[in-house]
């Protein structure tokens, strides 16, 4: 095995490594720091509290409105009539217990996917819950592996750590032995340690990783334009509700308590009341439904965020392949000889304490069995595409340096071996490159690839994961355009994505434009693009996006974390770096790739579902405003009392929605939410009021005497209902045959108001006659026709 002397152990190892802290604490000294409360006590929180959840649900501008109205119905007016109430209170309740659900679904999930990084205590390696880190600690980093705390570097071998999260700087810091190390940092080649200096709340970066992971329902397209709405009703509602507060307490001489009670029943169905509800137990069960598929959402919005998007950039390695390789031929090129080139290979892989894959694979495939003095090293980097090591292979000799990594990075132009390499990378194996380094050559030294000379070239072949090819041909379906990115061979990469059925052309990104426009344009054209360095990634992913694609980005290696930062949506596998779980906003615990989908289809599902029952709650919001309109206009007595719509309500808007909010749909997103709410909710609005307030002065020309206002009241309501249930039966559409039972079962339940003698009592709902029930009827039989042309006409000229 690989030994060091004396004197290569301190030229690798720094002083400061080998003073007591290289043995990290001991336990007392974890005990005493724990006393004092020198803790990494940073409260990472994945999600809101069970206090900011009830306050949230409970403490709304529009309960606040709808809880006074309740007390005075309660004081002035029939239990009926205060129903709205109760609905309110039930609706709420609904809500904090979803979210609650989301929460411990959330929580638990964030438990698995959390960091614990290696620190070293008592002179031995162990992993740790982030939050049990003390001051002091000696925190063991490599490849991909996040600072969680502040500190001073004390061990360095060939360290660099991007620090781009923190100071926008894309290139890697080389780190030295008492050089800081900032939390937020990640490492993307070599290895080390750190002392920590800051840990808790006085870490640099340590709200960072809370806000990161923390549980939100807001910054989303769906979220805003719902808030944008509920400004402008609240504008339209104040000065319709003091209007007709005035009509019908002055103007008209009531009875004071009929008044009030008819007052309010005009105010309280303008408040969408249920729409920020459903929306926010939409968004809570899709967490808990992709929970159950070992998926983290760590920010709410990224399910609706990947429902829109439209590019999916996906790193070849870990994503369409299995992190795993195998070592299928070592091809020794002129007359080297095989048997001592293992032995070689041997070296190279015990000499990184980290290993990537390929690294790895050749661990496997040639153990390290020389005695060879190891004098220096280089991790491999994204950067460079190789790795190496200087040995001694006699005490005293001549040290030589070995380089192992890309063929087309290490060789020229011309070289006979590429074309070899060409032809593998056709059939999707990967290719390194052995080589030998001009003599003298350090292997740090960055001339150290200028000369080399190839002796063997190492054949990997990489395991394909067995979901891919149905990932892929189901984003196709969806018009998801895929574009694979990786830092491999072109050909090799483009070999792979045609066994997965991916087809398009292979391109170098060598040879990309740094233009923003022009590679947009070759981005549009191509499909798979390699050789791809990771600020090149990051560059992509801004380019797609300047041409106007949502792009999601996956990634498991540090190489993708710049990328998975400025994509619209980072996805991260569960066994992939701290760095980019770090980054990302959904992470697959499962490492499946074929999760996606479900989040796909739980956005869209989110998203179309909630489109469509707004635009139930904004009808009756826009006829609400403008039946009180009417009313002050007309200066007649408002027609409903609060239990009338409340009716209304519940049959044509609250069962329904909840209903329609949670079933499956697959409508892809489409952008201007507002407007294509709006457009189907003003033409209905308008045409439910009018054809309501029409049959209601009908009515009162009809009727007359004792009893006349219940009369009139229950043939408004039975156009309005009608109305309502058409609205809702063009919601419903594409039907199924459960749409169509609900509808029916709406309506249904209405009929059983009409004609059981205690409802019609509970509801003070009587249709008195043949003519006026049967104009009414008919009145909403022609404003159901209009509204169905009308719509029609909209989605032609005014498209979404």
């Amino acid at each position: 095995m690989t030994h060091l002397d004396a004197d290569a152990r301190t030229a690798a190892v720094p002083s400061a490594a080998v003073t007591p802290a290289a043995t990290g604490l001991t336990s007392a000294d974890v005990a005493d720091r724990v006393a004092r409360g020198q803790v990494n006590d940073v409260p990472v929180r994945s999600s809101r509290s069970l206090t900011e959840i009830v306050r949230a649900n409970v403490f709304t501008r529009f309960n606040a409105i709808i809880g006074v109205l309740w007390v005075i119905m309660l004081i002035v007016a029939p239990i009926q009539d205060s129903l709205f109430g109760f609905v309110i209170l039930a609706n709420t309740g609904i809500g904090i217990v979803q979210e609650w659900r989301a929460k411990k679904t959330l929580d638990s999930l964030a438990v698995i996917g959390e960091a614990r990084p290696t620190v070293r205590r008592d002179g031995r390696s162990a992993a740790i819950g982030t939050s049990e880190i003390v001051l002091d600690d000696l925190i063991e980093v490599g490849p991909g592996d996040k600072a969680v705390v502040d500190g001073v570097c004390v061990e360095a071998d060939g360290l660099e750590i991007d620090e781009s999260l923190l100071t926008g700087e894309a290139d890697p810091v080389v780190k030295q032995p008492g050089d800081q190390v900032l939390s937020g940092s990640f490492v993307v080649a070599g290895g080390g340690s750190f002392q920590a200096t800051r840990v808790g709340r006085e870490a640099y970066a340590a709200q960072l990783a809370e806000e990161a992971s923390r549980f939100t329902l807001v910054h989303s397209e769906l979220r805003s334009g719902i808030s944008t709405i509920l400004k402008y009703v609240t504008w339209m509602m104040v000065p319709t509700a003091i209007g007709l507060i005035i009509s019908q307490l002055v103007v008209k001489d009531n009875e004071l308590k009929n008044s009030i009670a008819r007052t309010v029943g005009g105010i309280v169905p303008m408040v969408p009341e249920g729409l920020v509800l459903l929306t926010s137990v939409a968004f809570a069960i899709g967490v808990i439904r992709l929970g159950r598929k070992q998926c983290l959402v760590q920010e709410l919005p990224a399910i609706e965020g990947l429902a829109r998007v439209d590019t999916v950039c996906l790193d070849k390695t870990g994503t369409l392949t299995e992190g795993g390789m195998d070592v299928t031929e070592l091809r020794v090129l002129g007359d080297g000889d095989e048997a001592y080139l293992r032995r070689v290979l041997g070296e190279l892989g015990s000499a990184d304490p980290r290993p990537n894959a390929s690294l790895q694979a050749l661990i496997d495939a040639f153990p390290d069995t020389t005695e060879w003095r190891l004098t220096d090293t280089l991790p491999f980097s994204s950067a460079r595409k190789y790795s190496g090591a200087t040995f001694e292979e006699e005490p005293g000799g001549p040290a030589v340096t070995w380089l192992l990594g890309a063929p087309d990075v290490l060789l020229a132009a011309g070289d006979p071996a590429l074309s070899e390499t060409v032809h593998l990378n056709e059939q999707g194996l990967r290719v390194l490159l052995l080589g030998r380094a001009r003599d003298g050559v350090d292997v740090d030294d960055p001339a150290a690839a200028e000369g080399v000379r190839p002796v063997a070239l190492v054949v990997l072949e990489q395991r394909l994961r067995p979901d891919a090819a149905d990932t892929l041909r189901y984003f196709a379906e969806q018009d998801v355009r895929a574009k694979v990115i990786s830092g491999d061979n072109a050909v090799s990469v483009g070999a792979v994505a045609a066994k997965l059925g991916l087809s398009g052309t292979a391109v170098d990104a060598r040879r990309l434009p740094e233009d923003r426009e022009a590679m947009a344009r070759e981005l549009d054209e191509g499909t798979v693009f390699g050789r791809v360095t990771p600020q090149q990634k990051r560059t992509m992913v801004g380019a797609l996006q300047s041409s106007g694609r949502t792009v999601a980005m996956t990634g498991d290696g540090v190489n993708d974390v710049l990328a998975l930062k400025d994509a619209d949506i980072g996805v991260a596998m569960g066994s992939g770096s701290e760095a980019t779980r770090a980054v990302a906003q959904i992470v697959l615990l499962n490492n499946s790739f074929a999760t996606l989908p479900s989040v796909v289809a739980e956005g869209r599902r989110v998203i179309g579902n909630i489109t469509r029952v707004a635009t139930l709650f904004l009808v009756k919001t826009v006829y609400s405003v403008l039946l009180a309109v009417l009313v002050v206009l007309w200066q007649v007595e408002y027609p409903f009392l609060p239990r009338h719509l409340t009716l209304l309500s519940t049959l044509t808007i609250g069962v329904p929605a909840f209903f329609l909010a949670l079933a499956p749909n697959t409508e892809r997103a489409r952008p201007n939410f507002v407007e294509r709410v709006m457009r189907y909710a003003i033409p209905g609005g308008v045409l439910a009021a009018a054809a309501t307030f029409t049959t209601y002065l009908i009515a009162r020309e009809h009727y007359s005497g004792e009893g006349a206002l219940e009369a009139e009241t229950s043939a408004a309501t039975l156009t309005l209902f009608l109305i309502s249930v058409w609205v809702l039966a063009i919601i419903a559409r594409p039907y199924t045959w459960w749409r169509i039972a609900l509808v029916a079962s709406m309506a249904g339940a209405f009929l059983l108001v009409l004609v059981v003698p205690w409802l019609q009592h509970f509801f003070a709902l009587k249709l008195v006659g043949m003519t006026m029930p049967w104009t009414a009827a008919g009145i909403a039989v022609v404003a159901a026709g209009v509204l169905e042309l009308l719509w029609r006409w909209v989605d032609r000229r005014i498209p979404a």
